[in-house]
């Protein structure tokens, strides 16, 4: 007994060791940082003088009265609430179909075709996207071709596309990168089930629909997490395409009013802190809904005919 108990001590002794680079990592890197935006957030803090005044909570008392606040709290909900569900459900259609490519050279071309915009800059696709959208744009004039109405100013001049664009864009570039996430999901679904349930006479949606659902469903929830707080926390394409325009607070967002008034602001940076920890709180309580609803029982469902 006195033996385990020694192997026992020496175990922990060495796990957390072992684990001391990363435990240093996450409180220098993480955890002081998050400290230090709840403090900065009750302060009104200078960048010019360096100054730092405690002021409680009237940082958040003015976040809450700001219009332009509630306009970007607006905005970035749609861009998640549109974005998300489109992006989740082009990836599965494309790596459902992936999954039944049988030649295997085709297959990793078209995973690699649907893969490339992810690992393109964020900024080179949004420059090139704000071309494609300009009034002369390859857009405009493709619908002009075939005689389809479209906004004379460019679809980022109009204050009712200008979103809309940008969501467009966010889905055509974050959908090979999910699509090859659910594909390896995918890929560990035991291929007897399917043969199973073949000589059971399940249709291929009836498979689909209680075989490869239920079994992805844990992969489904990192796809829709992690698309959620990417969502949540849109700015480059924002920042590049738009700025917050075309008129004010059109396509603003929670994270570039951050920005905005971080960094255009002299004496912003509390306030820029207390936006930050807006989002936090948001993106926590989201993600915990995301997880409570996608975590339900996936076992296997019997067929039904």
């Amino acid at each position: 007994m006195s033996t385990r108990s020694e192997i026992a001590r020496m175990q922990y002794r060495y796990g957390v060791l072992f684990a001391l680079p990363w435990i240093a990592t996450f409180a220098v890197f993480w955890l002081y940082p998050l400290i230090e935006a709840f403090s900065l957030s009750m302060s009104q803090y200078s960048t010019l003088t360096g100054e730092r005044q405690w002021i409680g909570l009237e940082n958040y008392i003015a976040l809450f009265q700001d219009p332009m606040l509630w306009r970007a709290l607006t905005n970035t909900a749609i861009f998640a609430a549109g974005t998300v569900p489109t992006t989740t459900a082009l990836a599965l259609v494309l790596a459902v179909l992936l999954d039944r490519v049988v030649h295997r050279t085709f297959g990793a071309v078209l995973r690699a075709l649907y893969f490339l915009p992810t690992v393109t800059s964020l900024v080179v696709v949004a420059l090139i996207f704000t071309n494609l959208y300009a009034r002369d744009g390859a857009l405009n004039g493709l619908l002009a071709t075939l005689g389809l109405p479209y906004p004379e100013r460019g679809w980022l001049l109009e204050p009712a596309t200008a979103l809309a664009s940008i969501m467009a864009m966010d889905v055509w570039m974050a959908t090979g990168y999910y699509m090859v996430i659910i594909l390896a999901g995918l890929q560990t679904i035991p291929r007897h089930l399917y043969e199973v349930a073949t000589l059971s006479g399940a249709t291929a949606w009836q498979q689909f629909r209680w075989i490869t659902l239920p079994l992805l469903k844990p992969t489904l929830l990192f796809v829709v997490v992690m698309n959620t707080i990417k969502s949540l926390q849109v700015f480059t394409e924002v920042y590049v395409m738009t700025r917050g325009g075309p008129l004010e607070g059109t396509t603003t967002t929670l994270v570039y009013e951050l920005y905005r008034n971080a960094f255009e602001r002299s004496d912003g940076m509390g306030y820029a802190a207390a936006i930050a920890v807006v989002v936090f709180v948001l993106i926590a309580a989201i993600s915990w809904v995301e997880v409570r609803l996608l975590t339900r029982s996936h076992t296997l469902a019997p067929l039904k005919r």
